[in-house]
């Protein structure tokens, strides 16, 4: 399956379990994978007729910016959805979403979960 993709698009967002997480916010780092069939975009030259990416861009940025969930789980299952709802040519999607600044002790570049949802 063909793919599109955007990767490292920042945003400013309130999700976690603790209370600073969600009164200070952090930067959330999200990837999205999106396997769609491009043959007809690549044919027509259309974009009609594939995956318009401001407008992936624009529906990330309202999740991540949107209402403070406890889990960047939750955030990327929230996208998936609205992603699927939003492009039926969809069929599967991967999201990564990263805190490059948890509130937690180590030393790391980043803690995230990264989902994969089928049609």
């Amino acid at each position: 399956m063909d793919k599109i993709f955007i990767n490292g698009m920042k945003f400013y967002g309130y999700h976690g379990v603790f209370p600073e997480e969600n009164r200070l916010g952090q930067t959330f780092i999200v990837d999205v994978t999106l396997e769609v069939d491009l043959i007809p975009a690549g044919n027509s030259d259309d974009i009609k007729d594939s995956v318009d990416y401001g407008e992936v861009y624009e529906w990330t940025r309202q999740v991540v910016e949107g209402s403070a969930r406890n889990l960047i789980e939750t955030v990327a299952e929230d996208l998936a959805a609205l992603l699927f709802r939003k492009y039926e040519t969809i069929q599967r999607v991967k999201i990564k979403v990263t805190k490059p600044n948890p509130p937690i002790p180590g030393n790391y570049e980043g803690v995230g979960v990264e989902i994969c949802r089928e049609r």
